[in-house]
């Protein structure tokens, strides 16, 4: 049994599985994952989102607001954690912050990120976090405002072993997408060969970042499998182990009992 801990299906080209969801479900599991996270970038979209997800329990949900999203809306606790409490939420995010093209958002992104941590603190729901260009900054803030007391996960890793063991010590975890495959991501593949056990997560991030041997394509959730199989060649683990170990941390964090859904 795989997971696919962080992807966003409402952004997915639905062509190539017969214009519908279903199809993108087979696909996983035909190649062993049978649970997913679909991942929230805005609010907008977000009924969108759980309308197209809502007839499949294997499919869990988060609430949030991505760092990039433009705009000088107000964002409020009230409106994250109405939201939040909603069946099948299971996390505060895609929240964190990203200064790759620039500085010029970045007194917004930062109040919207301590927002996100405390409306996760609020409903005792963990944080999914995005951070890029921001490492200083983004280890602040989780300090400052306590996100160690609901923990989360920073996704998409793509930094250095010194960043994981910073983050982890704030009780989060760290989740190894299809960058882990490429080339240049040595530091990335040190920190994914001495993550500790418990606190290993995969995903795919799709429709982004497809993992050799298919990049370039456009990503979907079946394959985190290529994910696992090269973290699990990394660190010289069976692929059963791999998966065994990122689905029950899979199901801690997110307070989700799979064998049940």
């Amino acid at each position: 049994m795989l997971v696919d801990s962080h992807c966003h299906l409402d952004r997915l080209d639905l062509a190539q599985f017969g214009g519908s969801l279903p199809g993108v479900l087979e696909a996983a599991m035909a190649n062993g994952v049978t649970h997913l996270l679909s991942v929230a970038t805005d609010l907008e979209s977000w009924p969108r989102l759980a309308g197209l997800t809502e007839p499949y329990p294997q499919i869990a949900l988060s609430v949030g607001v991505h760092p990039s999203e433009e705009g000088n809306r107000e964002l409020t606790v009230a409106e994250l954690t109405a939201l939040g409490s909603k069946a099948r939420v299971v996390a505060i995010g895609e929240t964190g912050l990203d200064y790759h093209y620039g500085h010029d958002s970045k007194k917004r992104q930062q109040a919207w990120f301590r927002t996100h941590i405390a409306a996760a603190r609020e409903l005792r729901k963990p944080l999914i976090v995005h951070t890029r260009d921001a490492r200083e900054d983004t280890l602040r803030i989780m300090a400052d405002e306590g996100a160690d007391e609901v923990g989360g996960v920073l996704h998409c890793f793509t930094e250095d072993w010194d960043m994981a063991v910073r983050a982890l010590e704030l009780n989060f975890y760290i989740s190894f997408s299809g960058i882990v495959t490429f080339k240049n991501a040595k530091p990335i593949q040190d920190a994914a060969r001495r993550m500790p056990a418990n606190r290993l997560l995969i995903e795919t991030d799709s429709p982004y970042l497809a993992p050799v041997p298919c990049r370039g394509k456009p990503n979907h959730p079946a394959w985190v499998r290529h994910v696992a199989e090269f973290v699990a060649d990394l660190r010289g683990e069976p692929l059963e182990q791999i998966a065994a170990i990122t689905t029950a941390n899979y199901s801690r964090l997110f307070n989700i009992d799979v064998r049940t859904v």
